[in-house]
């Protein structure tokens, strides 16, 4: 065989007819489910074939809205906005058009959930559990395949715009996984609303700047925030260079309120861009709104509530309503899928000044309880999915990379030769109907430990080593929406052993696709304009890395 073919034909992107191999307890209920779900694949093969037929052969363009630490009915539900005190008529218009997809699970954490989404795998599964905040030196690894890349090999044109947080090396960065153009920034709001000048000054953080210099001897202990790479931009193959920061530049409330506009306006002149293009298109717009963590330099819509984030989540509102006028307004809202949704909780440490805390469900970001991983997710797509409607099957945030593969007629292109969590929900979403589902259990990890598993209605917290799951908490969260009231007796004497092998075939599962490492390298490498600040602040993470060996 000719060498450029072997490696065709050895590459994960190459088509393929082989199923998708998935976790154990898919094998399960295709067991039990298997010829109804052959009929609902020629369903959905006939449904968008329809679609195609009638657009111009092509299938439905892409827009994702992911939006940072929002718990569960923060959007779409005019009553719960006067409860809380604010007003979000352009989402919750974009709800009335969408299907809720009430049961979406995410996972604890931004990092995470954004790896999820990407890979349609667990991030344990490469070691991207956990979330970072300043210079870290690793990130998502070349070798997994993101949603970019399979759209891309379907012919999809790819952009993202706003947060991406899975890595601080080139390898992670948007434009080397698979988007053709990338604006975005390199860390996240820890750096960049919750340590930056002003947040220091008004004591959003504190031990930064506010200490006695004359006994200090680690002058790296306190990282700068400033010195640190912030909002990067480039092409596939491309150059890729730091935007608006000069060297001895300072990061304030300032420069975080013109980074946040200038996302809006790049989001919508790419979609401009794409929609001007004869290709199907893949846009990503993650703002970094509602977070903004300090009074200084804030305008904007003002709430009843007043809250630092409830404020910008109306601020969120009227940017996104720009952009679904925009779409209408380049006549591409009829042919494109639009997912809009929360990436975890509330971040509850900056409750209540936040504006925000649990309203539904107990816990926030970082927690495993519901409220944590449980958020508002809408999917639209006219005349494909029902407007105004819901599904209360249970969804993980995974199954978007699977789902939206299918919609766009690129699963062959999901790779084969690894374990994917996704499933393919395109049959319960297109029909609105539940009873479709292809996943009825959600494991819920905390960074690389298994913390908790829902199935059905049912919640069991997992018990510690060598404790028995017959007296473990379980829950039932149609009754008990705040985990409040285990009902550990009722449930655990004939499902303590059932809930615990579940989670035994998920682990013997891992032992033959066994977790791997996140990609470690030199942070910051690769962007052509860095800083002598940012220089100096790699070369002290290089020097902290290094005095391990010696």
């Amino acid at each position: 065989m000719a060498p450029a073919i072997s490696i065709l034909l050895s590459s994960p992107l190459y088509a393929q007819d082989t199923p998708i191999i998935h976790d154990a307890q898919y094998y399960i209920l295709e067991a039990q489910n298997g010829e109804q779900w052959v009929e609902d694949d020629a369903a959905v093969d006939a449904l968008l074939a329809e679609f195609r037929e009638g657009n111009a052969g092509n299938p439905p363009n892409i827009v994702s809205i992911l939006i940072d630490d929002l718990g569960f009915g923060d959007m779409g539900i005019p009553e719960l906005n006067a409860v809380r005190g604010i007003e979000t008529p352009n989402i919750n218009a974009f709800s009335d058009e969408a299907m809720r997809m009430v049961r979406m699970y995410t996972e604890p954490s931004c990092t995470p959930t954004r790896v999820a989404q990407m890979t349609g795998r667990l991030p344990v599964r490469m070691g991207m559990g956990d979330t970072t905040v300043d210079i870290a030196g690793f990130g998502l690894p070349g070798a997994e395949v993101t949603l970019a890349e399979v759209l891309k090999q379907a012919g999809y044109a790819t952009s993202h715009v706003g947060k991406w947080h899975m890595g601080d090396i080139a390898e992670s960065w948007a434009m080397n996984q698979g988007f053709d153009y990338a604006q975005h920034a390199v860390h996240q709001q820890g750096q960049l609303t919750i340590f930056n000048d002003d947040a220091i000054r008004e004591q959003v953080s504190v031990g930064i700047q506010d200490f006695e210099e004359d006994y200090i001897v680690d002058n790296w202990f306190r990282p700068d925030p400033a010195a640190m790479a912030t909002v990067i931009e480039g092409e596939a193959g491309g150059p890729i260079r730091e935007i608006r920061m000069q060297p001895g530049e300072r990061w304030d409330a300032e420069k975080y309120d013109e980074m946040n506009e200038q996302f809006q306006l790049k989001a919508l002149s790419e979609l401009q861009r794409l929609a001007g293009g004869d290709a199907p298109f893949f846009l990503q717009y993650w703002p970094m709104i509602p977070l903004d963590n300090t009074r200084a330099g804030r305008d904007g819509p003002e709430s009843v509530n007043g809250g630092l984030y409830a404020d910008k989540l109306q601020l969120l509102d009227e940017y996104l309503g720009v952009l679904f006028d925009e779409m209408e307004t380049l006549s591409v809202a009829e042919n494109t899928i639009v997912v809009l949704m929360g990436d975890n909780g509330h971040f509850t440490k900056y409750s209540p000044q936040s504006g925000f805390t649990p309203m539904i469900f107990r816990g926030g970001k970082g927690d495993t309880t519901e409220g944590g991983v449980r958020v508002d997710a809408f999917i639209r797509w006219p005349g494909m999915i029902e407007a105004d409607s819901i599904v209360n099957n249970i969804i993980h945030v995974s199954d978007l990379y699977t789902t939206l593969s299918r919609m766009a007629g690129a699963d062959a292109f999901i790779p084969r030769d690894r374990l994917v969590d996704g499933v393919d929900q395109s049959a319960s979403i297109l029909f609105a109907d539940e009873s479709k589902t292809r996943r009825d259990h959600v494991i819920i990890y905390s960074v690389a430990s298994p913390k908790a598993i829902v199935k059905d209605q049912l919640k069991l917290n997992l018990p510690g080593a060598g404790e028995s799951a017959i007296l473990a908490d379980f829950f039932d969260i149609y009754r008990d929406t705040h985990e409040k009231y285990p009902v550990s007796t009722e449930v655990g004497a004939w499902g303590g052993q059932e809930f615990q092998r579940i989670l035994g075939r998920h682990l013997a599962r891992k032992e033959l696709y066994p977790d791997t490492e996140p990609a470690r390298g030199v942070p910051y490498e690769g962007v052509e304009n860095l800083r002598p600040e940012t220089v100096a602040a790699v070369k002290a993470f290089l020097t902290k890395r290094a005095a391990i060996e010696r």
